[in-house]
């Protein structure tokens, strides 16, 4: 489960990655455009850019298994979050603000080291599909001797 401290950071505006992978196990990533925690922190939606998610959604409705990273660019605490795919759908406009607020944070994010705004502003981010997964598992995924390992529920998240 996502706890509130934890699902400040995963919509905090960080770079998320998705991962999925095809029949034959070839991977396939695709930058998302936002995420939320959905309530009570089991379930979580990704918003994947209607003009990248190309093989990403083919994978993703076959065989609904889905790998998401979460990584801050300032200091690379990153997080993976993997699941099973709920449900696919177009993104409405009431979406839409969601997805516009987290480009603009991560914009602000990437200005941290050196990206300038008006290049992150230029990213695909509509239309979006929205992807909705339960969380089966969380894992650190910060650079150093702890990544790979299982989030715990104890853990300060920071």
């Amino acid at each position: 489960m996502i706890s509130p401290d934890l699902a400040e950071f995963l919509e905090s505006g960080v770079s998320i990655l998705v991962g999925t992978r095809d029949a034959n196990l070839r991977p396939d990533c695709v930058r998302a455009i936002g995420a939320r925690v959905e309530t009570g922190g089991k379930e979580l939606t990704v918003f994947l850019p209607s003009g990248t998610v190309g093989a990403n959604l083919a994978n993703l409705r076959d065989n609904g298994r889905i790998a998401v990273c979460f990584s801050r660019p300032m200091d690379h605490r990153s997080i993976q979050v993997k699941g099973g795919v709920l449900s696919i759908g177009e993104a409405s406009e009431a979406d839409r603000s969601h997805v516009d607020r987290f480009r603009a944070a991560y914009a602000q994010h990437l200005a941290f080291v050196g990206v300038p705004v008006r290049t992150t502003e230029r990213m695909a981010h509509w239309p979006s599909y929205v992807v909705r997964l339960r969380v089966e598992s969380i894992f650190v995924q910060t650079p150093g001797p702890g990544a790979g390992r299982p989030l715990v529920a104890r853990e300060v998240d920071a």
